[in-house]
């Protein structure tokens, strides 16, 4: 007898993605899901620019390739992420009635288009998944107006996933009943992330030789974009408070604040810091691979789970985090996988850094090793089992 017939699933997201891409590509190669994303936006596939990163650039790897996919045409004025008009794609509800889905994975809920699958679904009676990141580490308690609001928004949603504990508590907080959130981690591609990779680490070598560092000396990495949420000039700062004997501080990305990093920089001892260009996704291994160290330093909620940190995880790199990036509940066991500080703390970033700048080269080598076997489980097949729990909870389709 045949099995059941695959669910059939949309999806709906502002544009393609180095982290999403590739999960798709696994949800399709399933069997059990019938996958079609529906695109809102070109951005990472087509050469854009972006303010916080500045420069024009399009991802260098494979976004589009293995699974089911199309692009509606986004009529905005001023196309992107950063206004909620910016993704305004009139034709998604036409589309989305057109290839009749058992349910819609939804990423996001803020934008022009939104408002429009919303009103659809509930015509249709297509059920709505929700899928988001947000947290309310060090943020005051939200406004009447705000738990209204988003309690209606998240009243749409017949399932929610969450990507840890601090996004779970965030959803809890705006009314979503546990018999709705289901537990689909955040992950990137650790394929491309093989610490004992050759190529990566030939790659390691040569931009150790080009920064000019010697044998045996201590890299901590800071990689992204250089914007004051992320807290760069705080983490160079603390180097430099700590002065650690035998170690470099390098910073790989671009970005508004890198002319003042340069400038603070230059007042360093001869090899203390260094500074690499915006580096694509093809060249990012190499990065995590001449480090010893990661340190994501960011403040606020501008760091919903800092999907950097899997990545350097895979690649056997411990991290330093702050206490309030999304992730540190998940992926940071002190001591072990990394440690975590008080946001925008500096006295407590150096003495972090000192506690693993101190540890003998194999005792931090092993924590590298811990940081991988801890991020195994943050993994796309974890991530697509939790989906689909959350889609036959939604449809009440049987498994």
């Amino acid at each position: 007898m045949p099995g059941p017939r695959p669910l059939r699933l949309a999806v709906v997201l502002s544009h393609p993605t180095q982290y999403y891409s590739p999960w798709f590509r696994h949800l399709a190669a399933r069997g059990d899901l019938d996958l079609h994303v529906f695109y809102l936006w070109d951005f990472g596939v087509a050469a854009r620019h972006d303010s916080k990163f500045d420069r024009t650039f399009a991802w260098d790897i494979d976004l589009l390739s293995g699974y089911s996919h199309g692009f509606v045409p986004n009529v905005a004025a001023d196309p992107g992420t950063h206004h909620p008009r910016g993704l305004d794609n009139p034709e998604l509800p036409a589309r989305l009635a057109a290839h009749r889905p058992d349910a819609v994975l939804v990423f996001g809920y803020k934008y022009a288009t939104h408002l429009r699958l919303f009103r659809w679904a509930g015509r249709a009676r297509v059920p709505l998944v929700f899928r988001g990141d947000s947290h309310l580490l060090g943020q005051p308690a939200p406004r009447l107006l705000k738990r209204l609001a988003l309690r209606w928004v998240y009243r749409r949603f017949a399932a929610v996933t969450y990507v840890g504990r601090a996004n779970r508590a965030y959803f809890e907080a705006f009314g979503v009943p546990a018999s709705r959130l289901h537990h689909a981690p955040h992950a990137v591609d650790r394929a491309r992330f093989d610490p004992d990779d050759a190529a990566t680490l030939a790659a390691a070598r040569a931009l150790r030789d080009q920064l000019g560092l010697a044998p045996g000396t201590r890299v901590v990495l800071f990689a992204g974009k250089h914007v004051p949420a992320k807290q760069p000039a705080l983490l160079l700062e603390a180097f430099l408070r700590l002065a650690p004997p035998r170690a470099a501080l390098v910073f790989v990305g671009d970005g508004a604040e890198k002319p003042a990093l340069l400038a603070r920089a230059a007042a360093a001892p001869a090899g203390a810091v260094h500074f690499l260009p915006f580096a694509n996704q093809s060249e990012m291994p190499a990065r995590y691979a001449l480090a010893d160290l990661f340190v994501l330093p960011s403040r606020g909620a501008y760091e919903t789970w800092g999907l950097a940190v899997n990545e350097a995880m895979h690649m056997a790199r411990p991290c330093i985090v702050s206490d309030q990036v999304g992730c540190h509940l998940d992926l940071i066991l002190p001591g072990e996988t990394g440690w975590v500080f008080p946001a925008g703390d500096e006295a407590a970033l150096a003495e972090r850094l000192h506690a693993a700048l101190s540890l003998p080269p194999e005792e931090l080598r092993a924590r590298g090793r811990a940081a991988t076997a801890h991020a195994a489980a943050f993994s796309y097949e974890n991530a697509a089992a939790g989906l689909v729990r959350a889609l036959h909870a939604a449809t009440g389709l049987a498994p």
